[in-house]
């Protein structure tokens, strides 16, 4: 049986879906959700039908219910072998019965089975999960409901098939359900604003001094893309601590019977400026599978995948430091590099580098990620130069945790810094391998740019690694705080830290009302120190979400290694059935019990339509993707590849160059032959990137040079520009040229150009000379600007 996205039956054939409603309840970084799903059964006979949903990787789905014609049964958490036989006796006995649980190789997908829904019998369907939210690089908190449920592309010689092979689609607006969503947001930080790319009401202020509000979708949204909530706190980087007293009659010593406590830190890791004496191994794996070529997002104007990744490689490619060591590998169905082992970074190599990557496709087939993972982990790590793995993909593979063992199984000697490309990227891969090798994850959708993200993991990588990591308590006598899982293991400059931690014993001192937690760390031979004070007063919770989000961390943890050692296994088996946090090995089961006349008949089997908006499997070489927004409609002939998207391919490597003249710009990282005219692709236009342009100039030692693609972007003409002041060389003046036209017309986009700032001031410091003073003066009298010469250090 291959399920689909949405409830669905074994056949195919549509239940009719009335509505989805979501409630939302934010309350600082934990998101709690309720969603309902209400169907009817119009037929003449009994239904039993299939719902397959993707998740957020790190959310813990912890209750599930039905009501079915009035009846309101109440899953139950079992070992899965024993919930599946409970199910399926429940059939056959004629009893309604549902069944919830997760996919075998996947932790962001989920699959619900309903079955013996009667006649004209209406049913709802009802779970909860509880997830902890992260800040973007911006500061937002964003809470994502996935819709899209990506096809996920099985390797060769894998067994079984993908839950998400075969989905069927209906034109965009032709939906036959709706979706609802409130959500409810409380912070004691203050509430600035809410954002998303979806339609909202506006946002209401329950307070005064707007620590809660509310905001909801605009009523008749389609669910066919994801729902993406943006939250602005008004300082978002403060310490808290949550404890939550455990669950009433659970024993004390067991994880919810015991007071579990939330740390949220924010170490302060003092970094200097990066310059040209850093070292490293800087290897990018970027996805060139055919799925590639789809749009970043929903909108038919975000640019295509495969392009925002070339753009973002370009400019990671101007940022590394002199004297690293670089590779850049694609795959697909199959995997190749720029070179058989990673090369010195000079002038030459990056300008090599960067006229290959203008010629990248999407043309590799299928989504194999694990052998190219293993051809670099097959390259041995250069001594002094510590090895980070950039990975780009939209996320489609079938077997994920067989890729995050083997991340995991080299996470000694590397980092892993990943990017989830597009709607329905799989989350549980994207954060699964930076999890596994102590990198970050980011996503990109829509509109948004790639780079600025990529910039901020390049940042990272560039830190000296944080060593030394280990945590204390100072309690009151007679308790004591057991560490949930084996608490952080990575520490980045303004990274949120999460702990959890199990507080155990009886407080024997009415006087002491406070625990403390000491965070120490090792960083460039220094030690540093971070200390959170919280409350011992336990605040009673019902739906007891930080204990539920603790059993997450541990059972990610438990989980995430590959095969399962005996210990583990029981250990995470335990752990779910006792905080009814669902994992691998369990599932939720209900049965009504009710006596009554069995239902009776064959079950017929209806399915739900998803929208086009959704991308599933192409006619061409086994397992490869497309996009329906680039394919032809189904009532015409199959082709093996989707005519537009070899016709965007050819356009693209015919214009892809980087800037030789005053005449060939970059538009959106496309070239045309005459840079006052956007190019044409199929009657859209594509806009000129002069940041883009600008970057493509610099030199690997950080210096650009004075030449006419220069004088183009500056708007001067090359005669001008080259009478330089007196004693200053052409690429000083060059150089300082560029910098100040980045701080007066790209200062939006500075977290893209702050690296390539940084070589460039490194390499004016040790060439510039007394004279830098007056060619700053003489630049910003040239180019109109007031860029103070604080900016280079002076």
């Amino acid at each position: 049986m291959a399920p689909i996205c949405g409830l669905l039956t074994q056949s195919k054939q549509p239940v009719p879906l009335k509505n989805i409603s979501v409630d939302v309840l934010v309350q600082g970084f934990i998101a709690d959700v309720a969603s309902e799903l209400q169907y009817k059964n119009e037929e003449k006979n009994p239904v039993e039908a299939v719902f397959v949903f993707p998740l957020e990787d790190e959310a813990a789905v912890y209750a599930f219910e039905g009501v079915i014609g009035g009846t309101r049964i109440e899953a139950q958490i079992r070992e899965k072998k024993q919930a599946e036989q409970e199910y399926e006796d429940a059939l056959s006995e004629g009893r309604e019965a549902f069944l919830l649980g997760r996919e075998e190789h996947t932790s962001d997908i989920f699959t619900i089975s309903l079955g013996n829904l009667p006649p004209d019998g209406e049913a709802t369907l009802k779970m909860r999960y509880v997830q902890a939210l992260a800040p973007e690089p911006d500061g937002a908190i964003r809470f994502v409901l996935p819709a899209v449920l990506n096809p996920r592309y099985v390797p060769r010689g894998s067994e079984g098939d993908s839950v998400t092979k075969s989905v069927p689609r209906v034109p965009k607006g032709q939906l036959p359900y709706t979706l609802h969503l409130n959500a409810t947001v409380e912070s004691t930080y203050g509430i600035n604003r809410v954002e998303s790319k979806c339609t909202l009401d506006q946002l209401h202020y329950i307070r005064e001094d707007r620590t809660s509000a509310q905001v909801s979708l605009v009523e008749g949204h389609q669910f066919d893309r994801d729902v993406e909530l943006l939250i602005y706190y008004e300082d978002v980087h403060k310490p808290s601590a949550f404890l939550e007293a455990g669950k009433a009659g659970v024993a004390p010593g067991l994880l919810m019977g015991d007071p579990a406590l939330l740390l949220t830190l924010y170490p302060n890791v003092t970094t200097t400026k990066t310059g040209q004496n850093a070292t490293g191994e800087f290897i990018f794996l970027l996805d060139r599978s055919g799925s590639m070529d789809c749009n970043t997002g929903h909108s038919p104007d975000s640019p295509p995948r495969i392009q925002s990744a070339k753009e973002t490689l370009i400019l990671l490619l101007k940022s590394l430091p002199l004297g690293c060591y670089f590779n850049i590998y694609g795959f697909g169905s199959h995997h190749d590099s720029f070179y058989p082992q990673s090369v010195e970074y000079t002038q030459q190599t990056m300008t090599e580098s960067l006229e290959r990557v203008k010629e990248l496709q999407a043309d590799l087939g299928g989504t194999e990620i694990l052998e190219p993972l293993k051809a670099i982990y097959g390259q041995s790590c250069r001594e002094g130069h510590p090895r980070q793995l950039f990975l780009f993909t939209d996320g489609e593979v079938h077997n994920t945790d067989e890729v995050i063992a083997e991340v995991k199984r080299h996470s000694g000697s590397h980092r892993c810094f990943s990017f989830g490309i597009g709607e329905g990227a799989s989350t549980a891969l994207i954060k699964g391998v930076a999890r596994a090798a102590g990198g970050s994850a980011e996503f990109i959708t829509g509109k948004e740019r790639m780079q600025a993200k990529a910039m901020q993991s390049l940042k990272k990588a560039l830190q000296p690694a944080v060593t030394k990591i280990s945590l204390n308590w100072d309690l009151p006598p007679g308790l004591e705080a057991v560490l949930v899982g084996s608490g952080p293991q990575v520490i980045f400059q303004g990274q949120r830290c999460l702990i959890y931690a199990q507080i155990r014993g009886q407080h024997q001192s009415s006087h002491s009302t406070e625990g403390t937690a000491v965070l120490h760390y090792a960083f460039q031979d220094q030690t540093f120190m971070e200390k959170a004070t919280f409350s011992l007063h336990a605040l009673e919770k019902d739906r007891l979400l930080i204990h539920r989000l603790a059993a997450q961390t541990l059972l990610q943890e438990l989980e995430g290694a590959g095969e399962l050692e005996e210990e583990k296994k029981r250990l995470a088996l335990e752990t779910s059935l006792n905080s009814g946090v669902v994992c691998s090995q369990t599932a939720y089961v209900g049965v009504n019990t009710e006596l009554g006349k069995p239902i009776q008949g064959p079950l017929i089997h209806r399915n739900i339509p998803i929208s086009m908006g959704y991308r599933g499997f192409h006619s061409g070489p086994p397992g490869a993707l497309a996009c329906p927004q680039m394919m032809l409609m189904s009532s015409m002939p199959a082709a093996g590849v989707c005519y537009k998207a070899q016709a965007k391919r050819k356009i693209r490597s015919t214009q892809l160059h980087m800037l030789p003249s005053p005449k060939m710009a970059l538009h959106r990282g496309v070239l045309s032959s005459d840079a006052g005219q956007p190019q044409q692709d199929g009657g859209a236009v594509e806009k000129e990137s002069p940041l883009l342009n600008m970057v493509s100039l610099q030199n690997a030692d950080g210096s650009w040079p004075l030449d006419s693609g220069l004088a183009h972007i500056l708007g001067q003409s090359e005669t001008k520009l080259k009478k330089t002041p007196s004693q200053v060389s052409p690429n000083v003046w060059a150089t300082v040229l560029a910098i100040l036209w980045l701080h007066s017309k790209a200062l939006e986009q500075r977290d893209e150009w702050e690296l390539l700032e940084a070589k460039a001031l490194s390499w004016l410091k040790a060439t510039s000379g007394p004279q830098l003073v007056e060619c700053i003066k003489a630049g910003n009298a040239l180019l109109g600007t007031s860029v103070s010469p604080q900016v280079f250090g002076l």
